[in-house]
């Protein structure tokens, strides 16, 4: 049932993805206005992040950021689901540039094991596919809470000689992860996603004390591999669609430091460092600062009345 169900949101998203770009983008700019207007959940959280990451702003400059996040999040999920549902060497060639790419090549051909992290900024989508054509590679991910969204996900991330490997964020991943390091593979991480508690450490992210994965750099200190940060950020927009400069990028040396505090703050600098290039690129609206530190008193940010 959860195939036939996945399989029928495929057929919807393929429909939309049809549509000329100028349509998607209209569309998009739509949903952008419908969140504000109806101060949905995006909304919401975008704003609160805003105040809690960019604290200094005067109101008008937040307000002009806020609507050029709810735009440009709901341009990348239209953008998203075309590239879903379109051929990936069609996908790639709305990739314009290229940075770092011979850092990615020098690491697999080192063979210790390469670590992706790719935050959430542009389309990681785009950058999964980039990746896959260039190597084989396994993808930690969280599943969707409903079992048709997770069929859906494997449907649309599949490739040609099924060279990614979707692994759920559960506790036998772990070793999977390692398992594939010391074999010299490739492995992709989203570093700014929330860990559940006893899965992290608290570390400044734009300045508010975020609750941070340490398995990246549990990985990277115990098995050596070269850890990497990627993304693909928008650079410009033509009729046929958006256009990607893909950049590659060193990791910092302390993000496989042994005391995992200080790993932690090392990711969330680079993080940081990338988001900031365009703020209205980034997820904010993901609600990344919700756990709290403990003893501190502080309350859950997002939490409503």
């Amino acid at each position: 049932m959860a195939r036939f169900a996945a399989a029928l949101l495929y057929l919807l998203a393929a429909a939309l993805g049809r549509l000329p770009w100028p349509w998607l983008m209209r569309l998009g700019d739509g949903v952008g206005a419908l969140w504000r207007r109806l101060d949905a959940r995006e909304s919401r959280v975008a704003r609160r992040n805003l105040e809690l990451a960019y604290p200094d702003l005067l109101p008008a400059e937040r307000a002009q950021w806020h609507r050029e996040i709810l735009r440009t999040t709901a341009r990348q999920a239209l953008e998203t689901l075309r590239l879903w549902t379109h051929p990936h060497a069609r996908n790639l060639r709305s990739i314009r540039e290229t940075h770092g790419t011979a850092l990615f090549d020098a690491a697999i051909a080192a063979g210790r094991g390469v670590i992706v992290a790719a935050p959430h900024h542009g389309n990681w989508e785009l950058l999964n596919q980039w990746l896959a054509e260039r190597t084989a590679l396994a993808i930690l991910y969280r599943p969707p809470e409903s079992a048709i969204g997770e069929a859906f996900l494997n449907r649309v991330r599949a490739t040609r000689g099924a060279r990614v490997t979707q692994i759920r964020a559960e506790g036998p991943a772990v070793r999977q992860l390692f398992k594939r390091l010391g074999a010299g593979g490739v492995v992709g991480i989203l570093p700014d996603q929330q860990p559940k508690a006893g899965d992290g450490e608290f570390a400044p992210f734009f300045g508010v004390q975020a609750f941070t994965m340490t398995l990246l750099g549990r990985l990277a200190h115990r098995t050596g591999a070269t850890v990497l940060f990627a993304w693909c950020e928008r650079v410009d927009t033509h009729a046929d669609g958006p256009g990607f400069a893909l950049h590659i990028e060193a990791a910092p040396a302390d993000i496989a430091a042994a005391d995992p505090k200080i790993a932690v703050a090392a990711l969330n600098r680079a993080v940081e460092h990338i988001a900031r290039r365009d703020p209205a690129q980034y997820q904010w609206t993901y609600k990344r600062y919700t756990l709290r530190p403990p003893g501190s008193a502080e309350k859950n940010p997002y939490a409503e009345g």
